[in-house]
């Protein structure tokens, strides 16, 4: 394995240094209230150097575990187990993989392969002209204006969700209750109708998904190291029956509403179904239809909802944070649930669960695979080159960001500061999440609702460490004890 220093220079704001950097007059973005934060929960790197059977024992328990901890002191590491590999984890390549030259960089075979048999007409799947057209098709149904008609079911979730809380008696599986409460924000935006109930069972739906989360789409190390998805996963079983119970169900969705359209209170499935590409005006058809729905479903509430979950442990270690974001939710909801006129109102909120993104994005390692020779941080890259491209390292980056490992949302008090590819929670580039205002005005409001009206504290329960399937999720559910808060004064 091969290892090079960083040639790079600093992010003139979130620039380098380790967790111990004194404030300075010139560095203004580190407060003295900073260095008394806690360290988050942080996930098994590697140290050092192993052979293949080493990475495969490690692999068994947590994807990242392979992931060297290097990552977060270097620009790149390049290799060789089984096939080529380059692990970058620097603001200038990422520059190059997902935005300069990202056609040369396709999403590997393999990490398409751990999504297809749910996905394969949907836009997190295809490449080149199919994807182009179907970007350009969708993101209009993604534009602020369509995004802030879909909020209605995020308020109503968010309340359902604190009234739960409300009513628990002891420690609250914080983990299960975000899974529901973004889960339900995903199937009524996407499926309901008029009365805001969905068109599709509820429960066909997410039994379908936590399957194929837990066991299809699991990741492994092969698809790190760039073997044929022809070569059996271990752990990987077969799509189960439920995956085509739910595809049963969004084709019968999406017949009803071509029956039916639904022009008053338009979801999600509306909008896609006048969905058009703008240059050719080409449709969608039912079977691209219904594997986009299917997408948006398995992303929208998987990501939002571990998001959510890491943002309450986080403020629940940190009571300082907690404080400060309930009395800006307080002060502007009252005693009612967030709304979409209230994001705008929350900056401190919106800072909490950036911070939570850096610490834990939800998607931490993107495979790419170099379809022609180039140069990425001063290696060669060759044809058919492995790119791993681990945004958990970057984040944590010693070079990009002070004090990387502590819980600071203050650090995100200037978006305009932040350098756009040391930071990308959502990836960048023009493959940048089509839903990624969605998910932030979603994760908003419910976490606004939601501390503005509870309290949360830590247990006794050891701290939960990110651990990598297809997702950033605890290797343990997250409970937390909850208490009301004492009654505000309505907004």
């Amino acid at each position: 394995m091969i290892e090079t220093t960083s040639s790079g220079g600093k992010c003139p704001v979130t620039c380098g240094g380790g967790d111990t950097a004194a404030a300075t007059p010139e560095n203004p973005q580190h407060k003295a209230g900073w260095a008394a934060r806690k360290v988050a929960p942080e996930a098994s790197m590697l140290v050092g150097k192993t052979g293949l059977f080493g990475l495969r024992r490690l692999s068994r328990g947590d994807i990242l575990s392979v992931i060297p901890q290097n990552t977060t002191r270097l620009p790149i590491i390049s290799g060789k187990v089984l096939r080529r590999f380059h692990i970058v984890s620097d603001p200038d390549g990422n520059r190059q993989i997902f935005k300069t030259n990202f056609i040369n960089y396709p999403k590997s075979p393999e990490a398409k392969g751990v999504l297809a048999k749910a996905l394969k007409r949907g836009l997190f799947v295809i490449e080149g002209e199919e994807w182009r057209w179907q970007r350009r098709a969708l993101n209009p149904a993604f534009a602020p204006r369509n995004v802030a008609r879909l909020t209605p079911p995020m308020t109503r979730s968010a309340a359902e969700s604190a009234d739960r809380l409300a009513a628990a008696d002891g420690p609250v599986n914080i983990s299960y209750e975000m899974m529901k409460t973004a889960f339900d924000v995903i199937v009524r935006v996407t499926f309901s109708g008029g009365d805001g109930e969905s068109t599709v069972p509820l429960a066909a739906v997410n039994e379908a998904i936590e399957h194929y989360l837990e066991k299809t789409a699991k990741l492994s190390l092969l698809d790190l190291l760039g073997l044929p998805s022809w070569v059996p996963r271990p752990g990987r079983v077969r799509t189960h029956p439920t995956l085509k119970a739910l595809k049963a169900g969004a084709d019968a969705a999406i017949a009803e509403r071509r029956r039916n359209p639904n022009s008053d209170n338009p979801a999600l499935l509306d909008l896609l179904l006048d969905a058009e590409d703008p240059k050719t005006g080409r449709q969608m058809t039912d079977d691209e239809l219904r594997d986009n729905l299917i997408t948006f479903l398995i992303a929208g509430h998987e990501t939002t909802a571990l998001t959510l979950s890491w943002a309450l442990y986080l403020v629940a270690m940190d009571p300082a944070t907690q404080k400060r974001a309930a009395k800006e939710a307080r002060a502007v909801l009252g005693t009612r649930a967030a709304t979409g006129d209230d994001v705008d109102k929350l900056p401190y909120i919106r800072q909490v669960l950036h911070e939570t993104l850096r610490l834990y994005p939800p998607i931490p390692v993107h495979l790419r695979t170099a379809a022609a020779d180039d140069e990425v941080c001063g290696h060669a890259v060759k044809k058919g080159d492995m790119m791993i491209v681990p945004f958990y390292a970057l984040h944590r980056h010693r070079r990009h960001w002070k004090q990387p490992r502590k819980f600071i949302p203050e650090r995100f008090d200037d978006m305009s500061k932040i350098d756009r590819f040391a930071y990308v929670p959502f990836s960048v580039g023009p493959r940048v999440c089509i839903g990624a205002d969605f998910a932030m005005q979603e994760a908003i409001i419910i976490l606004a609702t939601l501390l503005a009206r509870h309290r949360f504290r830590l247990t006794d329960a050891k701290p939960p460490r990110p651990k990598l399937i297809l997702t950033l999720r605890p290797d343990s559910d997250i409970w937390l004890d909850v208490t009301p808060r004492k009654a505000a004064k309505p907004a």
